[in-house]
């Protein structure tokens, strides 16, 4: 997969000034952690967001949204947005403040 700088940069904007912030190359794209926990990926074709089981189904019904296939698993609790959805500042912000939720809701990795 190739990675999408004007996508990463959106997901950064999106993301502002969340504690403990990082990066980290995975999954042929660009992972965004908070205290280690994955907030939400970005790559070439679109993004995954973590927005736990309690908001997957209202997640899912977000226009374009789908389950994450990883391993031809899907994978509860996590979303695709492909690029044409990607381009909706209110989509993005709603996935983005529901994985952030749910990633507060952990304890952290470091």
């Amino acid at each position: 997969m190739v990675r999408d700088p004007g996508l990463e940069q959106a997901i950064r904007d999106d993301l502002g000034d969340v504690p403990a912030l990082s990066e980290k190359p995975m999954f042929g794209g660009l992972c965004f952690l908070s205290h280690g926990n994955m907030i939400c990926a970005a790559r070439q074709g679109g993004a995954m967001y973590r927005v736990g089981k309690p908001r997957y189904h209202d997640a899912l019904a977000l226009p374009g949204a789908a389950p994450m296939i990883h391993g031809g698993r899907e994978k509860p609790g996590y979303v695709w947005l492909p690029d044409p959805q990607l381009s909706d500042d209110a989509t993005r912000a709603r996935l983005t403040g529901w994985a952030l939720e749910c990633v507060a809701a952990l304890p952290p990795k470091e």
